[in-house]
């Protein structure tokens, strides 16, 4: 399988993954200002987020005068990053596995996924973008691979947000009552029907916002970004969806204040900040508002899925996923992209 080495790939990108200033507030150079600072490194999604929770965590006593460097990527690159030497107190990853790394690697305690939130900060689902009036008709995942459907999504070796969607074509399969066969041949079919691989989610919806393909395979939450930022597209709830979970992390030599910042993303106002950028707080009793702006429903932003598929309970949890479906010689979604006739770089 012809697959680039991205770990002999994770140096060079050290240095082109430079981290930048995010408000509140710029880095200084001086040894104090730095054990003030929480370097931030995650996946390309939940930029906006992560500075909104920013700011508030800046108003309480344990932010007061933090200051915040940032990089956003690809969530398997940005991990590799890390692993090879960026600096970084938080990470913020699509996919667990892109923290596990770091941990094999001594970088992050091994029992950071031990809290009552098991690792994850960030939930969302995945949904179909559609162009303007829906024109292709799309409603189901049987929709999704009739000839002449373009799909754009993210690619799987680098971006955690395509591994979700691939789950999620795949599951919904076995969910309808199909054997694996058949689910295969699916995910072999969807990918047939892909014309855009780009390298994170948020080049997706880039590619697909400048005029790539009839459907774009995204977050929930994405989607409502999007249209928060006037460049919104119309999107679809499958009647089968998966429940995405992004896992967040502090490394073992974080700055001081990283803790405290982990324990407000964790709280009820970090997890506000989330759900009114368009994610589903990681509990039921988080008080938001009640509305979301950018949302199809903005008064029901996040309506229940009809059948709700997770990796643990659908999958058997990440190690077996990350076997079954992303092994780099013989994975089940790598050699559907491959089959295609779609590159992994």
């Amino acid at each position: 399988m012809q697959i680039r080495s991205r770990a002999a790939l994770a140096a060079a990108l050290v240095g082109a993954l430079a981290l930048s200033a995010c408000a509140p507030g710029g880095a200084s150079s001086s040894e104090e200002d730095d054990s003030n600072t929480i370097h931030i490194v995650g996946f390309a999604v939940p930029e906006a987020a992560n500075k909104n929770i920013a700011t508030e965590f800046t108003k309480t006593p344990e932010g007061e005068g933090v200051k915040f460097q940032t990089s956003y990527g690809p969530s398997g690159d940005q991990s590799r990053a890390v692993a090879a030497g960026l600096k970084a107190d938080y990470v913020h990853f699509s996919v667990p596995t892109d923290v596990t790394r770091l941990v094999d690697e001594g970088l992050v305690a091994d029992d950071w996924d031990a809290g009552d939130n098991k690792g994850v900060v960030s939930r969302s689902v995945v949904v179909f973008g559609v162009r303007d009036g829906n024109p292709k008709n799309i409603k189901t995942w049987a929709d999704l691979v009739k000839p002449g459907v373009e799909i754009v999504t993210p690619n799987p070796a680098s971006s955690g947000a395509a591994r979700w969607n691939a789950l999620a074509a795949y599951g919904q399969v076995i969910s309808d009552g199909g054997t694996e066969k058949e689910a295969t041949e699916y995910v072999n079919k969807f990918f047939k029907n892909v014309v855009s691989l780009p390298s994170s989610g948020r080049d997706a919806t880039t590619a697909f916002l400048g005029g790539t393909g009839d459907v774009l395979m995204a977050y929930e939450n994405e989607a409502i970004l999007a249209a928060q930022n006037d460049e919104g597209f119309e999107y679809v709830l499958p009647e089968t969806s998966l429940l995405i979970e992004n896992a967040g992390a502090i490394l073992e030599d974080a700055s001081e204040p990283s803790q405290a910042w982990l324990d407000f993303v964790l709280s009820d106002e970090g997890q506000k900040q989330f759900a009114l950028t368009g994610f589903r707080p990681i509990r039921d009793d988080v008080d938001y508002g009640g509305t979301v702006e950018g949302a199809a429903d903005p008064s029901n932003p996040f309506p229940e899925v009809g059948t709700l598929l997770t990796v643990d309970e659908d999958f058997g949890g990440w190690d077996e996923v990350s076997t079954k479906f992303f092994d780099e010689e013989n994975g089940l979604i790598f050699e559907a992209i491959l089959g295609a006739g779609l590159s992994l770089e």
